[in-house]
């Protein structure tokens, strides 16, 4: 195969360029933002120092943007999740898995509080359409299809994953100012009276 000629090459480098400057620029912006909702497209593009017909080229719209961050974001996560030793990899037994994977999912919305907010919010009104959703159903599914005697498997994992979306997460950790650890002694809780109930 031959490579493409410069001039396309060149368009891509730029194209790349261009994405991850507008990604640490959201990311910059959304860090300090105190009223995530109000970032619009023209502010994010102003601080990448790109026009907003790119920002709309890469990332289609707004959120478009706020979930290729969030996966940005996600990434080492999720590399944990699919090759990271035990008991968050995949050679931990479900009954540890199950807590582990909560407690990832948990830890990353309270890090990632406005981000995951506004992502849910814009998700077309559901957050079930929102930041990996469905791929952390389908993992946590599968883990509790491994636990003996658990039925309803599917429904189980929308119920665990219920406890960690990011409006009742910023309820908790805001609102109510319950500390970091105790929510996620919470959810462990919470979790492993679930799996042991199976």
């Amino acid at each position: 195969m031959t490579p493409p000629p410069e001039p396309e090459r060149r368009v891509r480098k730029d194209a790349a360029r261009n994405r991850q400057a507008v990604l640490e620029a959201a990311d910059a912006l959304f860090a300090r933002s105190e009223s995530p909702e109000d970032l619009t497209m023209a502010d994010i593009a102003a601080a990448a120092g790109v026009g907003k017909g790119t920002l709309f080229r890469a990332f289609g719209d707004r959120a478009g943007l706020l979930r290729a961050l969030y996966e940005a974001r996600l990434e080492p996560v999720r590399e944990a999740v699919e090759s990271g030793p035990p008991p968050l990899g995949p050679a931990a037994p479900p009954q540890e898995r199950v807590p582990a994977l909560l407690d990832a999912v948990l830890c990353f919305k309270l890090d990632n509080r406005r981000l995951a907010l506004a992502l849910e919010e814009s998700a077309s009104s559901s957050p079930y359409r929102a930041g990996g959703y469905e791929g952390w159903h389908g993992l946590l599914r599968s883990v509790l299809e491994q636990v003996p005697g658990l039925t309803e498997p599917g429904f189980t994992a929308h119920a665990l994953l219920a406890a960690t979306r990011a409006d009742l997460v910023e309820q908790l950790a805001d609102r109510e100012g319950v500390p970091r650890e105790r929510l996620r002694a919470q959810l462990a809780a919470y979790a492993n009276r679930v799996v042991a109930g199976g």
